[in-house]
Parts: structure tokens; sequence; C-alpha cells
């Protein structure tokens, strides 16, 4: 059985560390946790890894935020991956910073990463890992506030969060999402 795992984040070192790229470090996390190695590929830094049995395509869009889609696409297709069996990572400012929650679908809720995918895919039902950034920002500066560096706080408890991540992607590949949502959606 083969999984598509993608982290989603923007490409360049001033993006590095910041917000919007939670999806890149919890990939970052898992790959490496499994020993995977990333290289550059068409449409993304791509690596495989087996996982108890279970084939890991794990991906990180080159191709920028808003166009994430044709890397999902790309990769669906170059490995014959079925929809139910692709998990993205994302950020998400309504959740609070360090919640996760895992949904089988869903609107994009303004996420021009997960708009993308779905217009590409043409639907919505595909599983994301919603990372909580949180909101904490003065009126009107959303996007200073989701692109910008994790605070110190932020960074020391990232330590522990991040793996919890990489737990929930774990518990999507061998019990499937049924499970882990009742696990990690609390």
């Amino acid at each position: 059985m083969k999984f598509l795992i993608v982290g989603l984040g923007n490409i360049g070192s001033e993006y590095e560390k910041t917000r919007h790229n939670i999806g890149f470090e919890v990939l970052d996390y898992f790959a490496a946790k499994h020993n995977g190695i990333f290289t550059t590929e068409k449409h993304a830094d791509f690596c495989e890894f087996g996982l108890k049995g279970k084939k890991i395509i794990a991906i990180k869009p080159t191709t920028y935020m808003n166009l994430s889609g044709k890397a999902v696409r790309y990769w669906m297709n170059e490995y014959k991956i079925e929809l139910k069996n692709v998990l993205v990572i994302v950020d998400d400012l309504a959740i609070p910073f360090g919640k996760l929650r895992i949904r089988a679908n869903g609107s994009d809720a303004g996420h021009n990463g997960l708009r993308n995918i779905q217009e590409i895919l043409q639907t919505q039902e595909y599983a994301r890992l919603r990372f909580g950034i949180g909101n904490d920002f003065p009126k009107g500066r959303q996007i200073d506030f989701v692109l910008g560096k994790w605070s110190k706080e932020e960074t020391s408890e990232l330590i522990t969060l991040i793996p919890k991540a990489t737990e929930a992607i774990e518990s999507y590949v061998l019990q499937g999402l049924g499970p882990t949502m009742t696990i990690f959606n609390k």
C-alpha cells in the first residue's frame, strides 16, 4: 500500500522556520526519523521509504504554496496513489498554536495551498493534518504573522509538537484515518 504525504510550505531560505512552513518542518522530521533523504525532483523535494510494510512517498512542493496542487497531482499520478491515501500537512490560523486537527476533507479555509490542491484535484475529499499556528497578530497583519519566524517560546515548544505531528502521520498510515482522528482531535 502506497501513501503520499505532502508537507506544504514555500521554498527559499527566507521562508525557513516560518509559521507557513510548518508542513515542511514536520515532513523533514518524519522523513529523518525513518531515514528518508530528500532529493529535488519534478515539482518537489522528494523521498521514499518504508513504514511497517507501507510505502511512503513524501514530498515538499517546490512550486511555492499557491501552486502546490501541481506537485500533488504529479506525484499521485507518478506512483498511482489513490486519493484516500493522500495526507496534506498544513498550517492553520484558526487553530490555537500547537493543536492538531486531522480531517478527512473540508474547505480550504482561505489557505492558498489547499485551495490550489482542491482546484487541481477537483475535490475536497483528501485528508489533511492541520497544525495550529494561532492568530496572535494585529488586525491587517495576517500575512506578516504567517510568513513570520516562530517566536523563541514557540520554537522551544516545537521540539515536542513536531514529533507529536509525526505520530499523527504514522497513525494515519498504520491505523487509518478514523482511529487517528479519535486519538489526535482532542
